[in-house]
């Protein structure tokens, strides 16, 4: 039995599937609070719900119960309920779900954490670097996977990147490389470290395809969708004055992984060799967006070497 705590989750549900499609049996950690369709989405795929909150011990002391391996998603930087923080459920929550499953007998833990060259200077920071030490202390087989910067969360409309409207918010002057990674391709990874080998006892930090800067994907999303983007650049001053005017833990995380963005993150994905995986690009990604879009023209081989979209972007 597996236990994927963050199961409604994007990523969460999207591991509990890659399991279930393995024949592996699999245990939902879900909140009573957590929505009903997407409690509905998990039973239709034939995982077993057990209602918990990583605040509360002994309720991952019953979710733990015949548990071989624990695949851990959860965060409250998507869902925040009342009495979280990063502090409760991101740290001490995480420490606790450790603690039970080493408790239980639980022979393996895969934490998905992020870029380990994030440092260690915000709250949401330093608690995914606790949960890490903890687990390196543990007497469990550990995997922590440290995915760079999600293509398909920050290169949205949630996160300013509203490619539908041509209207895009990026941080930085936005010519800092990224290696954008799929969650596909990081959920894929979170299922196969349940019993690879090569995955045993490995922080394995690690990006996609390719290296591209915002402004590069931002030539790449005008050429698919046949028209300019208007292009507004978030000075790296204004994000390190939104930090230090934050009034709580969570809002200091979003600045902090926003200063992360615009100063770059590129992997060279050394620790992926051994499973072989076929890395979802960039470029793949604007095509699906563009036909969702209903503007789709081919995205060209040379896009990025192109005219940078920084001579139409204006500063705020």
């Amino acid at each position: 039995m597996i236990l994927v705590a963050g199961a409604t989750g994007f990523l969460g549900r999207d591991i509990c599937r890659r399991l279930v499609a393995q024949g592996h049996a699999v245990r939902g950690l879900v909140r009573p609070t957590s929505d009903p369709m997407a409690l509905e989405g998990l039973r239709a795929l034939g995982v077993e719900l057990a209602e918990g909150d990583l605040r509360d011990r002994a309720s991952l002391d019953a979710a733990c119960e015949g548990v071989d391996t624990v695949v851990s998603t959860a965060t409250i930087t998507r869902t925040r309920q009342p009495g979280d923080s990063i502090e409760a459920t991101d740290r001490d929550g995480q420490l606790n779900l450790v603690a039970a499953a080493e408790g239980a007998g639980v022979g393996r833990f895969v934490f998905v954490s992020y870029s380990g060259h994030i440092p260690e200077s915000d709250p949401l920071t330093r608690a995914k670097r606790t949960v890490e030490r903890a687990l390196q202390e543990s007497r469990m087989t550990w995997t922590i996977l440290r995915p760079s910067i999600f293509m398909d969360v920050w290169l949205s409309p949630l996160f300013g990147f509203d490619y539908p409207a041509g209207r895009v918010t990026t941080y930085g002057d936005g010519t800092a490389p990224v290696s954008w990674v799929s969650l596909g391709d990081v959920g894929e990874l979170a299922a196969r470290s349940v019993t690879d080998s090569a995955a045993a006892n490995k922080v394995i930090d690690f990006g996609g395809s390719e290296p591209l800067s915002p402004l590069e994907v931002v030539r790449l999303f005008e050429d698919a969708m046949g028209r300019r983007f208007e292009v507004q650049l978030v000075p790296v001053e204004a994000l390190e004055a939104q930090r230090k005017a934050a009034t709580n833990s969570l809002e200091e995380a979003f600045a902090a992984l926003m200063l992360a963005y615009a100063r770059g993150d590129v992997h060279d994905n050394a620790g992926l060799r051994p499973f072989q995986l076929t890395l979802r690009s960039v470029r793949e990604y604007v095509e699906q967006c563009a036909q969702q879009a209903g503007s789709v023209r081919s995205v060209a081989a040379d896009g990025v070497n192109r005219a940078p979209a920084s001579e139409h972007a204006r500063t705020g």
